[in-house]
């Protein structure tokens, strides 16, 4: 679908037609039909594709007519990072800020009277998830809503450190969760460099300006400075479980050393409530929001009850599980992707789970 999308863009810019002696310019959304013989030359130029529709309300499930209650579903998907993962023809957004507007639809919506955050990434950066998290507390604190967390496939780093702001954990029972730790991705690419003659002549101003770099190793007391920061974030992050989870037993270091667990391991230390799917996880929403404000006009069956999605008019996603692409398009096209030539994109420390330590792959959802 995507190429022969692309196709039709490329083929629809720059187009000159046997016996026009000047270039015809069209602008398409992706159709075009042409008759007759025609010789071109060709040149595109394929835009990021922004997402600057204002978000809609769309029902995934319950009755079609508004009902007095309303659960809504949001989602929480891929990379966390705050910044755009869009490139050439992406359909990828910022996770911070599409977070925010969509709490911000949820509190504006009276009907809506719980939320689900439904979680699926292996994590992001230290900063971006503590914003997420701060955007999530502030929502809490002035609309009074419950939110649930369900965990979907993976919830690891800022994943888990997010679903702990929640009142209840739900994890689906083949999930894999935890990941409680820190990381910064360095790579010494020196040798690397000078095998294809590319030598370094950095002028710096400052003797640890470019401490991490790419281009020289670590010095030893650099290597125990960023240490020193990880170890800070790390400990923030072990401090957030242990406020909010209770039954995490916090003299069992296994907890926070950075491991993952399956669904049910995680269960029996703690760090979620109970193993379920997601329409578990919606029906103790609205049992929660049903205890705190019993809605006169409810006869208390939940199937009376729309859940609700915030999604962009132009959004693929249709359904409860549906997730949004938020990866930059051409990594996919790239048959190899070198560890340490995408750190520039991501130079920070991280709550992350992190397999494949390279941008595209982390941030492929």
């Amino acid at each position: 679908m995507l190429f022969r999308e692309a196709i039709c863009l490329i083929a629809a810019l720059g187009l000159v037609c046997i016996g026009c002696r000047q270039p015809m310019h069209v602008r398409t959304d992706s159709r075009i039909t042409l008759s007759g013989p025609v010789a071109a030359n060709v040149t595109a130029d394929l835009q990021p594709r922004q997402k600057v529709q204002p978000l809609e309300q769309w029902v995934v499930a319950g009755p079609a007519t508004s009902p007095a209650s309303k659960i809504a579903l949001v989602a929480v998907d891929g990379l966390l990072v705050n910044a755009n993962l869009i490139g050439p023809y992406s359909a990828g957004e910022n996770p911070v800020d599409l977070l925010r507007q969509r709490l911000d639809a949820a509190a504006a919506d009276p009907q809506v009277r719980a939320v689900v955050l439904r979680i699926n990434t292996p994590g992001g950066s230290v900063s971006a998830t503590d914003l997420m998290d701060h955007e999530l507390q502030r929502f809490r604190s002035r609309t009074g809503k419950p939110v649930v967390a369900y965990l979907m496939e993976t919830a690891a780093g800022g994943g888990y450190y997010l679903a702990t702001s929640c009142d209840a954990i739900i994890a689906q029972p083949t999930a894999i969760v935890g990941g409680i730790g820190v990381l910064l991705n360095l790579y010494n690419l020196r040798d690397t460099m000078a095998q294809v003659n590319v030598l370094s002549q950095t002028i710096r101003a400052g003797e640890h300006i470019d401490m991490g770099s790419s281009i020289r190793e670590l010095t030893p007391q650099e290597r125990q400075w960023l240490q020193q920061m990880a170890d800070e974030y790390h400990r923030r992050f072990i401090d957030i479980v242990l406020s909010r989870r209770k039954a995490v037993a916090a003299e069992e270091p296994s907890n926070f050393d950075g491991r993952v667990f399956t669904a049910a391991e995680a269960q029996r230390r703690g760090l979620v409530d109970r193993l379920g799917y997601l329409d578990e996880a919606i029906t103790l929403a609205a049992e929660l929001a049903l205890r705190r404000t019993p809605a006169v006009s409810d006869d208390g069956s939940l199937r009376s009850w729309q859940v609700v999605m915030f999604h962009r008019p132009d959004d693929p996603a249709r359904s409860p599980y549906a997730i949004t692409p938020n990866t930059p398009l051409q990594g996919r096209w790239l048959p190899l992707s070198v560890p340490g030539l995408d750190r520039s994109r991501l130079p920070t420390f991280l709550y992350m789970w992190q397999i494949e330590p390279t941008l595209e792959r982390a941030g492929d959802q």
